[in-house]
């Protein structure tokens, strides 16, 4: 039987056929889909794969970091470095000529000049660091936006909406933090070591080759902690995303959550989710309570050893007092570099996690534009022609449908829910390809025209008309890309029967609608969407029954703008009213994924057991209603 429908175009069908769920929107998040960030992939293309270093470097690289700037940082970074590494030097020469008695003032103001060159290097070095890996990380995060913005519909079927997010942001912010805090500091503090190194060897060799015992030891304490830090980042900030993505959606349906009492619910899974933010942060914290201290200690056992050899060495007469200090000061400046190197080695990991996850995103397959061909002007019958669909594998949805939408007319989509009907209007705007047969447009496929072409022929309206946060203005104008005159977009409200509601408020066509609309009624909605499809001036109108959950003030003012929106065009209405089916000049019954009959009402009332039966329920809900 043909029952009452409560679709909404990009949320799929609330009905009884589960494929129908994963519709185009966010209603299909969470149902036996496979692969969302964090958690299991997908196998095959697209499943996170072991990302590599050069992977990394070709995504800085192809996020157009500014080389000039990058080489004029790394020169500043080697004066500081290298100014630092003369300093210990002419200590020592000091130290020597205090014992001989002797002062002089320009080993002073030579050490002075030092110092100060080394701040203002290191400090313009770190400006032009961060400047660096801000505007790298900007070019990568509009990389990630413009593809996530080309991704097809089925990417956000299978992903939640804030993990996406958190990839953009969350995951660029760990890159921008390497760049700017680690990648060029470890390459200046590698020419530290080196020349600290160098003058060791200079200054005393047998000392220089009990430090460098201690090398090795340092390596393997950082290399398999490092294995540990991947797979820790990996889990860290999947469960980032997914807290994200929860927190987004209780608090985007606040209302429903007080409405149904789950504020108990809710509070438990978040506090679930936080929980496990929180163990994953206290294991980092464990690597890094084990691996700080163990390179403390290597590095203070050392410098006793160095400390007491070296005091050896200068009563023996082998080493000079100067001499002494200016070694410990050397080894001062390469047990910093050190330390440095087990946090960069640490934060590489964590970089590592988080490239595997944005790589999922520039490696997905944008929408194809087809062949580009310009559609034809004017208006031409949409045909499906046995088309075949399933949003998953050996479950079908459209099964071998064949209809013709003639242009100019009004043709109504009736049927259960979960029938086939919304996947109609998706498979009409291309947000899917069909799995089998063709839609033609006139006599060529859609596939083969200009995707951004064909959408801007179809408009759409829906029940609950979804508003993007802005003013009023900002939503009627939106998708236009030329420019709108105030007194056009003031017609077409008119025609809308909206200017006199917007004009009655405050702040007029200024005024703030709120996230996703809350602050306009469901009439009010329904009004600025249908003036923003007038605005677009479509060849093809979707209407996902506009006045379905309106009162009869409201429906009564819907309707008036819907004539007004569907005159001389062609007409596409999934139908939930009998005023809307009576009134339309075609009506294409779907059944379980079938067109199973097609006429006007008087001949499917005649000839359509199950649309008789519909009929004479909508029949008596409306007098029941009266």
């Amino acid at each position: 039987m043909l029952g009452n429908e409560n679709q909404v175009h990009g949320n799929g069908d609330h009905g009884n056929l589960a494929p129908e769920h994963r519709g185009h929107g966010n209603e299909a998040q969470g149902h036996d889909i496979p692969g969302p960030f964090g958690q299991e992939p997908d196998e095959g293309k697209g499943a996170i794969r072991k990302t590599t270093v050069r992977y990394l470097v070709r995504l800085i690289r192809d996020g157009g970091v500014p080389k000039l700037v990058l080489t004029a940082a790394v020169l500043l970074s080697v004066v500081s470095s290298a100014a630092g590494l003369v300093v210990p030097l002419l200590t020592g020469g000091l130290i020597d000529h205090f014992q001989a008695d002797t002062f002089q003032p320009v080993s002073v103001a030579m050490l002075i000049a030092l110092f100060v060159l080394q701040a203002v290097a290191g400090g313009v070095s770190y400006y032009m660091l961060s400047y660096a890996g801000h505007q790298t990380v900007n070019r990568i995060r509009k990389r990630l936006w413009d593809r996530v913005l080309a991704l097809p519909v089925p990417f956000f079927d299978r992903h939640r909406s804030a993990e996406t997010m958190s990839r953009i942001t969350n995951d660029t912010n760990e890159i921008r933090t390497l760049i700017t805090d680690h990648l060029v500091a470890f390459f200046s503090n590698a020419l530290t070591v080196a020349g600290a190194v160098a003058l060791l060897f200079y200054l005393d060799w047998q000392m220089t080759l009990i430090i460098l015992l201690a090398v090795p030891l340092g390596f393997g304490l950082l290399m398999p902690i490092g294995g540990k830090m991947y797979k820790i980042s990996l889990g860290m900030y999947g469960e980032l995303a997914r807290l994200a993505a929860s927190l987004t959606q209780v608090i985007a349906e606040i209302r429903l959550v007080k409405a149904s009492n789950a504020e108990p619910r809710e509070r438990a899974g978040g506090h679930a989710k936080m929980d496990n933010l929180y163990r994953y942060g206290m294991k980092e914290a464990k690597i890094y309570a084990v691996l700080t201290p163990l390179m403390t200690m290597v590095m203070v056992m050392l410098l006793v050893v160095i400390i007491g050899y070296g005091g050896v060495r200068v009563s023996s007469g082998a080493l000079s007092a100067g001499e002494l200090v200016s070694f410990m000061l050397l080894l001062f400046q390469t047990m910093f570099p050190f330390t440095q190197f087990a946090t960069f080695y640490s934060q590489a990991q964590k970089v590592m996690g988080a490239t595997e996850r944005i790589r999922l995103i520039l490696e997905s397959e944008p929408e194809t534009d087809g062949g580009g061909l310009p559609v034809p002007p004017g208006h031409h019958d949409l045909v499906f022609r046995d088309v075949t669909f399933a949003y998953r594998e050996g479950e079908p949805v459209l099964r071998g449908v064949s209809l013709t939408i003639p242009a100019r007319r009004v043709t109504a989509l009736v049927g259960p829910s979960g029938s086939g009907k919304t996947t109609i209007f998706s498979l009409i705007e291309r947000f899917y390809l069909p799995d089998e047969g063709t839609i033609l447009f006139g006599d060529t496929p859609v596939e083969r025209f200009s995707l951004a072409a064909w959408r801007k022929k179809i408009g759409y309206v829906s029940q609950e008309s979804p508003l993007m946060a802005g003013t009023i203005r900002d939503n009627i104008v939106y998708g236009r890309e030329d420019g709108v005159s105030e007194a056009e977009m003031v017609e077409t409200a008119k025609l809308a029967y909206a200017h006199d509601f917007i004009s009655a408020l405050p702040q007029g066509y200024d005024t703030e609608v709120g996230e996703r609309g809350i602050r306009l009624s469901g009439g009010q909605r329904q009004r600025v969407a249908i003036a923003r499809a007038l605005l677009r001036n479509p060849d093809i109108l979707l209407l996902d029954e506009a006045t379905a959950n309106l009162d009869s003030d409201s429906e009564h003012e819907v309707q008036k703008a819907l004539r007004n929106l569907m005159a001389d065009r062609t007409t596409i209405v999934i139908a939930h009213r009998l005023s809307t089916v009576v009134n339309a000049d075609r009506i294409i019954v779907v059944e379980h994924g079938r067109v199973t009959g097609c006429g006007t009402h008087e001949e499917l009332l005649r000839t359509h057991p199950s649309y008789a039966e519909w009929a004479r329920k909508q029949l008596r809900a409306g007098a029941a209603g009266e």
